[in-house]
């Protein structure tokens, strides 16, 4: 009976969080809908990999919930490319303000770490175990669009398609040969085999941020376009400089660098232009025991200055952040601000189909 049940729970596939017995509550903290506690990792006593599945089933479901609060929402519409995808080859996209490029004056653009993470998310840990406020991008998202701004969320770490494999075979029993053990089963469904497809122009951060800039951020016309990296997105955006100098540093106003892993003097080290221009347009928030905002290290000759993100958390650094970038990139403007509304203090947000 135990073996049929294991058998019965890998062939359950949750379509939502309610799915899972989980729900965001009215503050975006992740509650359980019968307990109403947080999340629990080790959820099946001593089994590793349930738990570690039932965690990227718990993401997968997230991912799909911050899709839905951007669109929903923040109102951003997703953009599928490359914008001459057919039909049956896989795709990737990535979400962007409805109002026409041409029509604001200015232009946020995020891009965020490496790894799980999709767009919307700076880190799922701390969505998980702290809030959507805190770990996603739509504190930056609403700040921005309340100042009568347009924003393209990126989505860098959409880079393959996996195409699943019907196992061919059965596990055999020695006095049947077309029986399956219901724990075995489990076993050959959680194995089957993947096929692992690149996404035409978008198989890797860098080749999707510069596609997303070939077709839609360089065509833009407003006065200021800014980033906002975090982590590798910084060394992201750092290639995109090298590769594009000229038509970058164009039209790009500033940079924020949030705990990055960019490196200026190894990415830039051949051109004394992007040099100037990352000490005058550039800023890295760094972790530090400091208060936020607070001058930390030293300028090297070949980076932009650096303050403190208030945190020692890499996660939470652009959360911690928030207002600082934001302020920094309002006297980076180009365009006279005077008429501007000033920033309120800070973005709370949560949503959910249903309140714990």
């Amino acid at each position: 009976m135990e073996g049929l049940m294991r058998f019965v729970s890998c062939l359950e596939v949750p379509h939502c969080l309610d799915d899972l017995q989980y729900s965001f509550n009215q503050r975006g903290e992740l509650r359980h809908l019968v307990t109403k506690e947080p999340f629990v990792y080790n959820y099946y006593k001593n089994e590793h990999v349930r738990n570690h599945k039932r965690y990227k089933i718990l993401g997968d479901m997230i991912t799909l919930h911050v899709y839905e609060l951007l669109e929903k929402e923040c109102n951003l519409e997703r953009i599928t490319i490359p914008l001459d995808a057919s039909e049956e080859e896989p795709k990737s996209f990535f979400f962007m303000s409805k109002e026409p490029l041409t029509k604001q004056t200015n232009l946020f653009v995020l891009l965020q770490d490496s790894g799980v993470i999709r767009a919307g998310q700076w880190s799922q840990k701390v969505i998980v175990h702290q809030s959507l406020d805190k770990g996603t991008q739509i504190p930056y998202i609403n700040t921005a669009l309340r100042d009568n701004s347009s924003v393209i969320v990126l989505n860098p770490n959409d880079n393959f398609a996996e195409m699943k494999e019907e196992p061919q075979t059965l596990v055999k029993k020695e006095d049947d040969a077309t029986a399956v053990e219901p724990r075995e089963a489990c076993d050959l469904i959680s194995t089957e085999q993947k096929l692992i497809l690149p996404k035409r122009c978008c198989s890797s951060p860098e080749e999707h941020t510069s596609y997303v800039w070939d077709h839609f951020i360089s065509k833009t016309t407003a006065k200021n376009v800014f980033f906002i990296a975090h982590g590798y997105g910084g060394l992201v955006f750092m290639d995109l400089l090298c590769k594009k100098s000229q038509e970058v540093r164009s039209k790009v106003s500033a940079v924020a660098f949030i705990d990055s892993r960019h490196h200026a003097q190894h990415q830039a080290r051949t051109d004394p232009d992007i040099q100037t221009w990352i000490r005058l347009h550039c800023r890295s928030w760094v972790l530090s025991t400091k208060p936020l905002d607070r001058p930390t290290g030293s300028l090297r000759k070949l980076d932009c200055p650096k303050v403190s993100t208030g945190t020692q958390n890499h996660e939470l650094a652009p959360s911690s952040a928030l207002q600082s970038i934001f302020r920094f990139l309002n006297r980076s403007s180009k365009s006279r601000r005077n008429s501007v509304p000033p920033m309120r203090t800070m973005v709370t947000r949560s949503s959910s189909r249903k309140s714990v």
